[in-house]
């Protein structure tokens, strides 16, 4: 009887075992096909982290002895910056463009939203230099405006893509832009440098271990399985 009974549970059991196995394929199917198809945020965050860190210690250096940085110094400073820029949008636009629908139209209009802001916050700047705005006007505008278009963008990324680190950052971005006004220049480069740089690249570090401690778990959820 008790032989009968071991046979009897055996394919109730091998359907369960085959229905958990099918699901955490499915399961880590999803997972890969999300990771491949939204935009990476260590990348997003590297990049924007080692162009404000070199940018700003540039024009901190050059300004040295000086009442404003040497005229190369911003050139570097907005080459760094564009840079950024570009592989935002190309990154976030090639992330989704194997998509359709709501998604892809998420990607674009992010990745775009990037130009968008920073083209009329250029000619933001261009409007208070001819109205006269003095050198030490313009520095503090044109380093807390950044602040205030990339803080807010990012909490945009948040809302679209649904991550909450990308909301944490876009809040402590806006408060670098605050506290870097407030000291006023100089020191607004070298707030900017670390307070702001520095803050992308612990992002961006904890969003490579987040990555990999997800990983880890779904290797051992596999070795298990």
């Amino acid at each position: 009887m008790t032989d009968h009974t071991d046979r009897a549970d055996r394919p109730g059991d091998d359907a369960g075992l085959a229905a958990a196995d099918s699901l955490r394929l499915i399961r880590e199917q999803q997972d890969r096909a999300r990771a491949a198809l939204e935009p990476d945020a260590r990348a997003l965050y590297g990049v924007w982290g080692v162009a404000w860190l070199a940018g700003y210690l540039v024009l901190w250096s050059s300004v040295q002895g000086r009442e404003q940085p040497e005229a190369w110094a911003f050139w570097v400073f907005a080459g760094a910056i564009a840079a950024a820029v570009v592989f935002t949008m190309v990154h976030s636009m090639t992330r989704t463009a194997g998509t359709r629908g709501v998604s892809a139209r998420t990607g674009a209009m992010y990745g775009w939203s990037w130009m968008l802001g920073f083209l009329t916050f250029s000619m933001f700047l261009g409007g208070l230099a001819r109205a006269g705005a003095d050198s030490e006007l313009m520095g503090l505008a044109s380093n807390g405006g950044a602040c205030l278009v990339v803080g807010l963008l990012y909490l945009g990324g948040a809302v679209a893509f649904g991550e909450r680190s990308l909301f944490v950052l876009g809040t402590w971005i806006l408060l670098v832009g605050a506290v870097a006004t407030l000291v006023g220049l100089p020191l607004t480069y070298l707030v900017m440098a670390l307070a702001g740089g520095g803050g992308f690249l612990v992002m961006a570090g904890v969003e490579h271990l987040r990555v990999v401690r997800r990983r880890r778990r779904a290797g051992e959820e596999a070795g298990r399985g």
